[in-house]
């Protein structure tokens, strides 16, 4: 049997094409994109990473929470009054005071009947899809789903029917077709997470309506910063009233860990007896919670904030054009701004140099990505200053021309 090869049988086979190409791309020379230790973090846009001072532009800390005093302080009087877990399930001993506070704060901030908080963003995708849209139900989503809404469709084993992304006219073709009195689920996101574009909500949502369709948006990468309160996509093209469900997560905007759905539906709170994700998980330690409570009512009152991180987009957005390096959008549509790079190889060079410079991002690449791009993702955030902006972009416009990426 040749080096490097999976003996028969071995169940790790199917993973020889991805374990030589890392090998392939460590071979190289550059440093692996995907082990980044930040061995102290200073601040939400500052961390030492693998030795170096590193600005960081790739952690989706859009709204800079991670060290609001109020949220730290809040996790510090969990832990000392609560302990550090639950050791349960919310519907067995999991529920705490803070669980309860944590879920009137997102009823607050959304303006909804209901919200049930789950470990995770990525269970609460896989809870809520799986659970509503089982076996002889529709689910049509948007084919650049993320991957817990994929697995949530799958989980649920429903009739998946994907369309092109972001293509209104595709969606209502599928809708069309599906058989009278079936039950359907339209699944969308607010902002795509790996070029930071925008769905147009507004068509959608009421060509799925016309259809009797159900819709759940994923709000993950627009909650605390879009919309006039910072409720995301759907509030900000006015359709926040007509969608049945919103799913978001507190590792973006809010600071921490966890995932949540909120809804109107006045048969939601049966959800809590039937959907495995949120039954059979231990709940969120109360130190989280409280911090994520702590974070949303914040939020509540972040236009301040919000508008300086359109500022800090902006500017990024139109330097780097500027500077000649091809991007996800035309215009900046969020806190994400994607680098479109020639080829994974150059893509890893340029994420090391940028690193090499001070500067973090995420490497993103097939098939995680749509049409197999290679990209450098960019997360702003509202702590970003205005001279962080301009350091950043001199980065780029170094690391790029000694890469080749501009001339």
């Amino acid at each position: 049997m040749s080096e490097g090869m999976s003996p028969a049988g071995d169940l790790f086979s199917k993973f020889d094409d991805i374990i030589a190409l890392r090998q392939n791309l460590l071979a190289s020379g550059v440093e692996d994109p995907y082990n980044l230790v930040m061995e102290k973090v200073l601040s939400p846009t500052r961390a030492i990473c693998n030795g170096r001072d590193t600005i960081l532009l790739g952690t989706y800390n859009y709204m800079g929470m991670t060290f609001d005093p109020d949220v730290i302080q809040a996790g510090k009087d969990a832990l000392d009054n609560y302990g550090s877990g639950t050791t349960g399930s919310r519907v067995l001993n999991g529920t705490y005071q803070g669980h309860k506070e944590c879920e009137q704060a997102l009823r607050e901030f959304y303006g909804m009947d209901h919200a049930m908080v789950f470990s995770t963003g990525y269970q609460a995708n896989l809870g809520i899809i799986s659970t509503i849209a089982g076996k002889g139900d529709y689910i049509v989503l948007d084919i650049d789903s993320h991957a817990s809404i994929w697995d949530g469709c799958a989980m649920g084993n429903a009739e998946v029917v994907p369309f092109k992304h972001n293509d209104i006219e595709a969606m209502e073709k599928r809708l069309r077709r599906i058989p009278d009195g079936a039950g359907k689920l339209v699944v969308l996101e607010g902002v795509y997470s790996m070029l930071g574009d925008v769905a147009p909500l507004k068509d959608m949502v009421r060509i799925a309506k016309q259809h009797g369709a159900m819709v759940l948006v994923d709000e993950a990468h627009s909650m605390g910063f879009i919309g006039e309160h910072g409720r995301g996509v759907a509030e900000a093209q006015g359709v926040i009233d007509d969608v049945d469900f919103i799913i978001g997560t507190f590792s973006k905007s809010v600071g921490t860990v966890g995932g949540f759905c909120v809804s109107n539906h006045p048969k939601f709170e049966i959800m809590r007896l039937v959907c495995r994700p949120y039954v059979f998980t231990a709940s969120l330690p109360p130190s989280v919670v409280a911090t994520a409570a702590t974070s949303i009512r914040k939020l509540m009152h972040g236009s301040n904030k919000r508008a300086h991180l359109w500022e800090n987009s902006r500017s990024l957005h139109a330097g780097l054009r500027q500077l000649g390096f091809e991007l996800g959008t035309d215009e900046p549509q969020s806190a994400i701004i994607a680098v479109i790079m020639p080829d994974l190889e150059r893509g890893a060079m340029m994420w090391e140099a940028l690193l090499r410079e001070g500067l973090y991002v995420n490497l993103a690449r097939p098939p995680a990505t749509p049409a197999n791009m290679t990209l450098l993702r960019c997360s702003l955030c509202a702590e970003h200053s205005e001279d962080d902006v301009h350091t950043i972009l001199g980065m780029f416009e170094r690391a790029g021309r000694a890469v080749g990426i501009i001339g």
